[in-house]
């Protein structure tokens, strides 16, 4: 168990090392619970994936993709993951990080404050709330 940890935590420190644009300016303002009060952190693991970035207390998932991510199968199989987890997954844009960050900040907060609860799946804008009933198994790590 102690190998796969430190593997993990070598992947997240690698994954830390190669943020991009969007991402390093998304953190400059999530960081040390600068938004709503909240603590994120980056590169969490979850199971066998890595979330841009969560926020434990809330079970919040923030993703920042770039356009490889346009229909990906792969991310429906990760959202579906996180959430049967209980996590619940918000995912913005690249380009919406870079050009409309307070905007990007509001829906943060929205889902923090709990004024968006409904899952949103339009092009600009991807909110997948966790399922209500999550089933925690073996391959869900406690938040």
């Amino acid at each position: 168990m102690r190998g796969r940890r430190e593997t993990t935590t070598a992947r997240a420190r690698a994954l830390r090392q190669v943020e991009n644009d969007a991402e390093l300016k998304l953190w400059s303002q999530l960081r040390n619970r600068q938004l709503g009060g909240c603590k994120f952190v980056r590169q969490l693991p979850i199971g066998p994936y890595f979330a841009d970035f969560a926020c434990r207390e809330q079970l919040l998932v923030v993703e920042v993709d770039g356009s490889q991510h346009a229909g990906n199968d792969r991310d429906v199989v990760r959202n579906a993951f996180m959430r049967r987890c209980g996590w619940s997954v918000l995912r913005f844009w690249n380009v919406d990080v870079l050009r409309a960050m307070p905007q990007v900040l509001e829906t943060v907060l929205a889902v923090l404050d709990g004024r968006l609860v409904e899952r949103v799946d339009a092009y600009d804008l991807r909110f997948y709330p966790a399922f209500l009933d999550p089933l925690r198994g073996e391959d869900c790590p406690s938040p």
